[in-house]
């Protein structure tokens, strides 16, 4: 079996759970190179809090070089309530930024799935999101997160003012449209397309760019438009008729966590940030769960590490080309919940309760 050379990983467990979750996918990784001739090489660092903390900074150029030369980077979790009142720049999520905006990772792949076994965790009626698979593709390096000007300033009367600037480029739509057109190819070629042209110019071009693309390159595919504040009652009312969604920074960040909620968990949902491709066609790619650092169960070993081991599975598949491998662990991941092992946040009446650990090396025993 040929083994696969020099494939670096970075792996920053930042704060709160990160460390606990991406503990149990250090193990994973180890169990492929052992079991499966892969030669993954792992690289651990601090990142977020856990970097403020050391170094004053929430990523270090050193980290941020070690991120430019892997193959790919699977992140834990930033932030907590001790950060809250540090300046804006030195706040664990500027790592996030800084990241998703130096390694140019554009597009956020964020699915949305009902896990057959945990319909009952969810708040909706089983039969509204039974079978629930949605892809979210948000545009990650743009709009308002990014836009100048920005800042806060004074202005007449004791008075500050705020200012964020929301702004696209055909270029930057584009781009992400493309990511969702091609996926939608793999899917049910169906794509809804979502911003609020009703009352912003970006959101009139960003329509009128997406259905360009669409009219020129991807004539197979269904394209809808839809107001982003509709697409966000759809999603309660019927999310079922939705397959794959794009959208911008903005809705995408609030859409895509509504969505996740449908689920029952946020502890089960991964996410893949993506690069374009370059000439030798690899990626830049940095992948993370959809949860936040939960610091209130923090070192308690009771975390769910079922999206972080699930980030490691789309990094499986989108960066490093090992289809079979990803599809084995997303399938280990199934037959444990099949088994009714759950962590807490989705412990459910008949079924066994496991710690964090516990859930990593069930699913190492599926693997095996």
């Amino acid at each position: 079996m040929i083994k696969v050379k020099d494939r670096k990983l970075l792996l920053l467990p930042g704060d709160g759970i990160g460390p606990e979750v991406m503990g149990e996918v250090k193990k994973i990784i180890e169990w492929f190179n052992k079991n499966k001739s892969l030669d993954f090489k792992i690289e651990e660092d601090l990142v977020g809090g856990a970097s403020y903390d050391k170094h004053k900074n929430p990523i270090t150029d050193e980290v941020f070089y070690k991120a430019l030369e892997s193959e790919a980077v699977i992140l834990g979790a930033v932030g907590g309530p001790k950060y809250d009142n540090l300046e804006f720049s030195k706040r664990p999520e500027r790592a996030l930024l800084k990241l998703r905006k130096e390694l140019k990772l554009f597009a956020n792949l964020r699915p949305a799935i009902c896990f057959k076994q945990l319909v009952d965790a969810s708040s909706l009626k089983p039969e509204i999101i039974s079978g629930l698979d949605i892809m979210i593709v948000r545009e990650l390096t743009g709009g308002i997160y990014f836009g100048e000007p920005r800042g806060i300033e004074p202005i007449e009367n004791n008075e500050r003012k705020g200012i964020n600037t929301h702004t696209y480029t055909t270029s930057e739509i584009q781009r992400v449209a493309r990511v969702a057109f091609d996926l939608a190819k793999k899917r049910k070629n169906k794509v809804t397309s979502c911003e609020k042209s009703n009352v912003m110019e970006a959101g009139v071009l960003w329509r009128e760019e997406v259905q360009a693309l669409k009219d020129k390159e991807y004539s197979k595919i269904e394209l809808s438009h839809m107001l982003a504040d509709n697409c966000a009652m759809q999603l309660l009312r019927n999310p079922k008729q939705f397959d794959v969604i794009v959208t911008d920074n903005l809705f995408g960040d609030i859409l895509s966590d509504e969505a996740a909620m449908l689920t029952g968990s946020l502890g089960l949902l991964p996410s893949a940030s993506l690069g374009a491709k370059d000439k030798n066609g690899k990626i830049r790619s940095m992948y993370e769960p959809v949860h936040g650092s939960a610091p209130d169960i923090a070192g308690k070993n009771i975390a769910n590490p079922i999206a972080t081991i699930l980030s490691l599975a789309m990094a499986l598949k989108y960066s490093l080309d090992l289809d079979k491998e990803a599809n084995q662990l997303e399938k280990a991941v199934q037959s444990v919940l099949d088994d009714g092992l759950r962590t807490k946040d989705i412990m459910s009446k008949n079924m066994k309760e496991v710690n964090t650990s516990d859930m990593g090396n069930a699913i190492i025993a599926k693997l095996k």
